[in-house]
Order: C-alpha cells, then sequence, then structure tokens
C-alpha cells in the first residue's frame, strides 16, 4: 500500500502541546520558522529546540524538517546572489542537522522574485533560487554519504502563477523531495471580494479561478512530477466583514480584505451553526463556508479535507499538508487527514 504524505507545520510555541495520538498521525513535521540571517540559517530564537529530541525518541518514524522562512522572513535573496552566500547557507543548513535532530530543510521563501512581504528581491532570485536548492541539496548528500542516510530537502510554493513565473520549477523539482503548495490564502489577505481560501476547485461566478486543483495542474506543466506533489489544507479561516446580504455572502465586494479568522476550533466551538452563522457548502468548490448576514467566514473542515484526500489518492499525489498545528486543538481535522490516506 502507497504511504502517503500526512505533514503539518507547528510553531516553535506549541510543540510542548504536541499530543503523542497527533504526532503517530503524521508523517512529516515541518518546525516553524528557521531565519536567515548574514546568509546562514539561525535556530538560536526557537525556545523549544529541545523538545524535538524526546519527540524523535518517541517517534522514531516521525519525519521532522526544519522549515526556515515564512511570511515577511527575509534573507533569502541575498544569500542566493553569490556563490559565496549560497554555500554559507549549504554549510549552515548541515550545522542545523548537527546540531538538532531534525531529517532535512523546507525553505519557505516568500517568494523568489517578489518583495511584497517587505523582504528584498530581484529579478535575479529566478535562476538564483535553482542554485541556491542545487548547493543545499548537493552539502545534504555529502552529509547523507558520511551518515549512510538521506536528509529531506523541500519547499513550501506559493498556489498560483505568480510564482512559477518566479522560479524554475522544472530545475528546481530535481534537488527536491517533495514540493508543499500553500493552496491556502488562495483569496483573502490581498482582496474585498469574498470568496474560498482553500477551496479544492474554483466554483462558477468567481472571478479569481485559483484553486488546489488549478495549483497542481499549473505546476504540473511548469515540470513538477505530480507524485512530488503535497497540497495545502488550513486549519484556520478568512473572514471578511460588511458582506451584502446576497447569494450567502459568496463572491460579494466586502467593506474589509479576507483577515485572519478563527482557527477550527474556535470557529467549531463558536461559529459553526452558531450564534447567527450559518454553515454552508459548496458543491462546485468542495469547500464549506459560514455566513451570518453580514460576514463571510472560509475554511477547511473533515468533508472538505476528505475530498481533498480523495483528490491525492485519485490523482496519484504525494500527500496533503497543513497550516499550523496550534489551529485545531480538537484534532478532528488531523483525524480527517489520517481516516482520509491511510494510517502508518
Amino acid at each position: 500500500m502507497k504511504q502517503y504524505i500526512v505533514a503539518g507545520y507547528a510553531v516553535d510555541a506549541v510543540l510542548p502541546e504536541m499530543k503523542r495520538e497527533d504526532l503517530l498521525k503524521l508523517t512529516h513535521l515541518n518546525v516553524a520558522f528557521g531565519h536567515v540571517r548574514n546568509d546562514e540559517i539561525t535556530t538560536e530564537h526557537l525556545k523549544n529546540a529541545e523538545v524535538l529530541h524526546a519527540m524523535k525518541r518517541d517517534h522514531p518514524s516521525l519525519t521532522v524538517l526544519l522549515s526556515v522562512g515564512g511570511w515577511s522572513a527575509g534573507g533569502f535573496s541575498e544569500a542566493a546572489s553569490t556563490e559565496e552566500g549560497r554555500s554559507r547557507m549549504a554549510a549552515s543548513a548541515v550545522r542545523v542537522l548537527e546540531s538538532h535532530p531534525f531529517d532535512g530543510i523546507d525553505l519557505d521563501w516568500e517568494y523568489p522574485c517578489y518583495g511584497e512581504a517587505g523582504i528584498a528581491s530581484s529579478p535575479d532570485d529566478k535562476r538564483n533560487f535553482t542554485l541556491l536548492l542545487k548547493a543545499i541539496r548537493e552539502a545534504l548528500d555529502a552529509k547523507g554519504e558520511r551518515d549512510g542516510r538521506h536528509y529531506l530537502l523541500t519547499i513550501a510554493a506559493g498556489a498560483d502563477q505568480y510564482y512559477v513565473d518566479g522560479t524554475e520549477m522544472d530545475q528546481v523539482q530535481q534537488y527536491l523531495d517533495f514540493v508543499q503548495l500553500m493552496t491556502y490564502d488562495m483569496r483573502g489577505g490581498f482582496q474585498i471580494l469574498t470568496g474560498h481560501h482553500t477551496n479544492l476547485y474554483a466554483p462558477s461566478g468567481d472571478l479569481f479561478r485559483i484553486s488546489v486543483d488549478a495549483s497542481v495542474n499549473l505546476f504540473v506543466r511548469a515540470g513538477v512530477p505530480k507524485e512530488k506533489i503535497v497540497i495545502g489544507a488550513a486549519f484556520y479561516s478568512r473572514m471578511w466583514r460588511e458582506v451584502p446580504d446576497r447569494n450567502r455572502g459568496l463572491h460579494q465586494m466586502a467593506g474589509t480584505t479576507g483577515g485572519y479568522g478563527p482557527g477550527y476550533a474556535e470557529l467549531a466551538a463558536d461559529y459553526i451553526d452558531k450564534n447567527g452563522y450559518v454553515r454552508y457548502w459548496d458543491d462546485e468548490a468542495c469547500a464549506p463556508f459560514l455566513f451570518n448576514g453580514s460576514c463571510l467566514i472560509s475554511y477547511d473542515d473533515e468533508e472538505s479535507i476528505g475530498r481533498k484526500c480523495g483528490y491525492v489518492r485519485d490523482e496519484g499525489l504525494a500527500g496533503i499538508m497543513f497550516w499550523e498545528y496550534g489551529c485545531d486543538k480538537t484534532g478532528r481535522l488531523l483525524d480527517a487527514m489520517h481516516q482520509g490516506l491511510g494510517s502508518k
């Protein structure tokens, strides 16, 4: 039986809270975040890295990666711009693996060639990103040869056309074990038009055609093998306010952008079919949403995650991942992934 990837991101602060039964349902854990400082990966700011030793001892089959970067985390463009900088970053990746029980590195550069997050960027990022990953891959492989094992290198990739345009995915993919598509925040933070932020398909009537399926097809056309693609799910919501009471709030111009809404545990406790909010299901998008007459909330639930897991199986993809563990203390969404993609 094929073993699918069930990967989760967890910020440093929640590592001590991770439950044994949840860790058993994960194949991969991405610890967020390492930083890039002076062309090197740093972990000194992590307060709970020591927890990983016990975690690896008790769960030896769990693959734990250090995720480096995140929104507004810079240093990548500068490090990637020279051969010396790339070598320094690759060497620092090896040092991280020598000082902590990580099984690999996950790069979350948001995004090559783009400076919207307030980080340095350059048109040269497109080529330099490939060269950076090549340097890190070679350094990890050299360490792996010495240690008699394989160290992973993965990335978190923006879901839409901009990311493909800013990278050389057909070349990048050869250095990666898998590519994690951030198929969430696909609508919201920059848009006052309401919609689904982590939908499997694009529904009719939606001006923005991005979806999990559209993103997968985009990356396949860009040269990434399906068996290296991991799709994303959201354990948090996006919320629009001052929404016209039409079409249950979907595809309407709101008074606000779709800011971060409650995590799933809070949604389950206080929002889903509670306090005036009604849960609706969009059969075209394969996604739920909440509306109370003036506020629309887009999120993932057990049903939509089940559909995503079915999609992974049907399309021959590598698996599914989520952001972020601390947003669902109920454990229901991770359980839906575990049920949908089989057990270890």
